[in-house]
């Protein structure tokens, strides 16, 4: 892609400005995405009665619309940023109510919502939304000591983790927790607060451990396998020791023959046995390299607006990341959540899209710091 310097067209001024690097990381793991697709989809495909290229052509077909959305987000100004968030914000949280009346049960959880064509997760949305928002209440508190922005987005979040848990998602709500906690200490969380928010994020897991079976379960099974059924855990740990270093190479790995969801939640483990340690350090070594430039590119931030967005974005970029990476890994108990761009989920997809997106726009070199 060639622009000269004085051409001051809409995409000339986003090539010139966007994080080119962190773009040709994000590409990457697109790229990964689709070699992983057609690695571990097909065997999942035909298990449950479906051709082999099932899900290989439906991420194909939401992946450009993901592309597109992640780059006409990224040529906005960040006001204009807010603005989107405050739109996917308000519908993402309609759907998110809307799955408690007409929501689709898929093993125990109302998480779904289908539309024409489109089976669609609502908290997938939300989550980006909600970091921009609880970014734009915090800066406005900061700016506006008068204007109540702690109070709403206090509210806004308990809402929100009220309505996960109800589903239930527990690794959800921790999430939006662990990212809505981030952009309050950075916006000037007091000491006694900080303390107060840990007591109760350690009183809320006790709590879920305590009355939440499936909760109970999973913490369970990952302190003693012997337990219960570890079965997706016990074969993600084999597939990693029968990759060894480089792999048994492409389509050769055996595990997405016997993984109900080597597509979605385990598809790292695909990756270990096919293409073994090498190639699963250099997609953690991406997911890293984004987190890390884009903290980077924030070090000489001055609109704190920016900065707390920018921040909740790529926590929640790199936390979804590593809860995958290492649920497959046993490190902790399972947790039914993609990892970004690899795994199959069109609302993952799109979310990830749309998150990422906001981040390359907040990202962009600013003159004066200039908002519009």
């Amino acid at each position: 892609m060639r622009f000269a310097r004085i051409d001051q067209s809409p995409v000339a001024r986003w090539w010139w400005t966007v994080d080119r690097w962190s773009l040709a990381a994000l590409t990457m793991l697109i790229g990964f995405g689709i070699v992983m697709s057609l690695a571990a989809s097909p065997p999942v495909a035909e298990r449950i009665g479906y051709d082999g290229l099932h899900f290989v052509r439906r991420h194909l077909a939401m992946l450009p619309l993901a592309i597109g959305i992640m780059f006409i987000v990224s040529l906005q100004s960040p006001l204009t940023i807010r603005r989107i968030a405050v739109i996917a914000f308000a519908i993402s949280l309609a759907l998110l109510a809307l799955t408690f009346v007409i929501g689709v049960e898929i093993k125990g959880a109302h998480r779904w919502v289908n539309l024409p064509g489109l089976s669609l997760q609502p908290s997938e949305f939300v989550k980006p939304a909600f970091a921009v928002i609880a970014a734009w209440l915090f800066s406005e508190q900061k700016l506006h000591p008068r204007f109540p922005g702690n109070l709403i987005c206090t509210a806004l979040f308990l809402l929100i983790v009220a309505m996960l848990i109800k589903q239930p998602d527990i690794g959800m709500a921790a999430v939006v927790a662990a990212v809505w906690f981030c952009q309050f200490f950075m916006a000037g969380l007091r000491i006694y607060w900080v303390v107060a928010c840990v007591v109760v994020g350690v009183a809320g897991l006790v709590g879920a451990y305590t009355y939440l079976p499936h909760v109970k379960v999973r913490v369970d099974h990952f302190l003693d396998p012997s337990a219960g059924d570890s079965y997706q855990v016990n074969r993600s740990i084999e597939a990693f020791a029968n990759g060894g270093l480089w792999g048994r190479g492409p389509g050769e790995g055996t595990v997405k023959d016997v993984l109900p969801d080597a597509h979605a939640d385990f598809v790292f483990a695909v990756a270990g046995e096919e293409f073994g340690v090498v190639v699963c350090l250099l997609i953690v070594g991406l997911f890293a390299f984004i987190v890390l430039r884009g903290f980077s590119r924030m070090s000489h931030e001055g609109n704190l607006f920016v900065l707390l967005a920018a921040t909740g974005l790529l926590v929640q970029f790199g936390l979804q990341a590593a809860i995958n990476m290492a649920s497959s890994l046993h490190l902790i108990p399972t947790k039914g959540m993609t990892l970004p761009f690899l795994s199959y989920g069109g609302s993952s997809l799109l979310a990830l899209g749309l998150g990422m997106g906001m981040t390359l726009a907040l990202t962009r070199r600013r003159l004066g710091g200039n908002l519009l």
